[in-house]
């Protein structure tokens, strides 16, 4: 018999990837997830290092864009690739666990601003996203849901 295999936010994990390089460790993820291989997760951290700037999800003519906040460069592109990178090394999974509000990872939680940086509807992040898309089949929670 195999091991079933979790996508975790690996800030979830303890490790210290935000923006501001600290983490959100969650022990009743790990407790929870003890007898899975579990697979840590955060398309940024390679990308723009920790600590880095913030990013925001950002209506633009009708699109979800990924922002940088201070320099105002758009990262969607870089982040979309990082994302499939990651989902081709990762086919077979049986749960994600994400970190709610995340511009990458949050589910139904993330906010979602206009060009005034005003908040406009809570989404999904962008990995949530694509997660959704390429996991049909694969149960996607964030933090709350999973702690419910």
């Amino acid at each position: 018999m195999s091991v079933k295999k979790v996508i975790i936010s690996a800030c979830l994990l303890g490790q210290n990837c935000r923006y501001d390089g600290k983490t959100k460790i969650n022990n009743a993820i790990l407790e929870k997830y003890k007898d899975y291989e579990i697979i840590p997760f955060c398309p940024e951290a390679p990308l723009f290092g920790t600590p880095r700037q913030r990013i925001s999800v950002v209506q633009k003519d009708g699109e979800k864009r990924i922002i940088t906040e201070e320099t105002n460069e758009d990262v969607t592109q870089m982040l979309t690739d990082e994302i499939h990178s990651f989902i081709n090394l990762h086919q077979n999974v049986d749960a994600i666990v994400l970190k709610s509000k995340s511009p990458s990872c949050g589910y139904k939680t993330t906010p979602i601003l206009n060009d005034a940086k005003e908040i406009v509807k809570y989404e999904n992040g962008i990995a949530t996203d694509i997660f959704l898309e390429k996991y049909p089949n694969v149960t996607i929670v964030d933090e709350m849901l999973c702690n419910a």
